[in-house]
């Protein structure tokens, strides 16, 4: 599973939104590459997917203007907030932590993000180049 691949629990969705609105809410998140799946038998269900596609999910049943997805969009965006680390691209991370600390070593950077060293250089020298 990919490190921004997360998980967000929907109890109880089809009781809250009907069966026709997740139906639609599956059909649009398909089309991102987010998948629904009920949680073994029980009523409540999950969302997964990369986070920066279940927040382009989100943004586009907020467009929609559906009434009945209020509490989904409400669900996704409270999972969203513990996962705020994960919408942000790797090399923005990098280069906005270089911005903010510029005496943060290669191997800080590193650790602190888990990308190679590679990456680490390359978000070096773009600020370094500013």
């Amino acid at each position: 599973m990919p490190k921004n691949h997360i998980i967000i629990a929907l109890p109880s969705l089809i009781h809250r939104i009907g069966r026709e609105a997740l139906n639609e809410a599956k059909k649009t998140a398909i089309t991102l590459g987010c998948q629904f799946s009920r949680v073994r038998r029980s009523r409540n269900w999950s969302l997964s997917g990369e986070a920066i596609k279940i927040q382009q999910l989100n943004s586009q049943l907020q467009h929609q203007g559906n009434q009945n997805y209020h509490y989904l969009i409400q669900k996704v965006d409270r999972g969203l907030l513990e996962h705020v680390d994960k919408l942000e691209p790797l090399e923005d991370k990098l280069i906005r932590l270089m911005t903010e600390n510029p005496s943060m070593t290669l191997a800080e950077l590193m650790q602190l993000t888990d990308c190679d060293l590679a990456q680490a250089r390359s978000a070096r020298f773009q600020v370094d180049c500013w």
